[in-house]
């Protein structure tokens, strides 16, 4: 083969490679409510969708912000952009303006969106995730885990591939607990808290913490605690891993986690 045939092979190569070269959108402030439950809604309650395009039956990550379920936007990590998968990047209601059980009402409402509408994308509705930090954490665990959230949308939560919350808190989140007039540290586990509703046959969950002497408060021992009960009650599935060396802000070392943990559910080892 001579010089410019192999040259001519090489361009070749690399233009292919090029063409086949997935491309992603992005669509912004898609209302994930058919109706808003108030001017506010209408303003937070809506979404950030990044998927591959022509692609078919591609896996979603339902992403929730973090900021004590009082602060923080929507947002789509960059750590899990071009990997295959969509991400939805989700907006919703904040205290004081709404309760707590409203920001878990917006995040099941999102997640039935993803349900409904992802096909139109090209997506799978039997390859959705659910996951988000601290506060969104939080919302993933509930909307998981107390099955009534989704079932006001018609859609059992055991349809879900699986959870991976970074870092949320197990027990009453403290921004629900301050409602009550509760102290930031006075420990509660009541039908607010993801340990309430541990049961046996919920999706898989791996549950990811920073390390236990730097996270903010008694994170990883809530998580630990969470692992330990939906084991007893014959989950299959629980997993807890504390990433050693970082503390509450412990996202950048669990994003690989997240993608890993969608591979092992995705493609099973026969």
């Amino acid at each position: 083969m001579n010089y410019i045939t192999r040259l001519a092979l090489i361009l070749f190569v690399s233009v292919t490679a090029f063409a086949q070269k997935t491309e992603y959108a992005l669509e912004k402030n898609i209302a994930y409510y058919a109706t808003a439950p108030d001017a506010y809604a209408k303003e937070r309650c809506v979404l950030d969708l990044y998927y591959p395009k022509n692609t078919k039956d591609f896996a979603v990550i339902v992403w929730f912000h973090g900021g004590g379920l009082t602060g923080g936007d929507k947002e789509i990590p960059q750590a899990l952009k071009d990997k295959g998968y969509a991400i939805l990047g989700v907006g919703y209601r904040l205290s004081p303006k709404v309760k707590a059980e409203n920001c878990i009402e917006d995040a099941a409402a999102a997640i039935a969106w993803t349900f409904q509408n992802i096909s139109k994308y090209g997506g799978s509705d039997k390859k959705i995730f659910i996951s988000g930090h601290s506060a969104g954490a939080y919302l993933a665990s509930m909307a998981v885990l107390d099955k009534k959230w989704l079932g006001k949308h018609g859609i059992d939560a055991n349809r879900i591939a699986g959870a991976i919350p970074f870092s949320g808190q197990m027990i009453t989140h403290f921004t629900a607990r301050q409602e009550k007039g509760f102290k930031e540290k006075q420990p509660t586990i009541d039908d607010m808290a993801p340990l309430f509703h541990v049961r046996a046959d919920a999706p898989p969950m791996l549950l990811i913490t920073g390390d236990r002497e730097l996270e903010m408060l008694g994170r990883y021992e809530e998580n630990a605690y969470m692992a330990r009960m939906m084991k007893l009650v014959g989950h299959q599935d629980t997993r807890l891993v504390e990433i050693g060396g970082y503390g509450h802000m412990m996202a950048d070392p669990a994003y690989p986690l997240l993608l890993e943990e969608m591979k092992r559910i995705l493609h099973p080892k026969s």
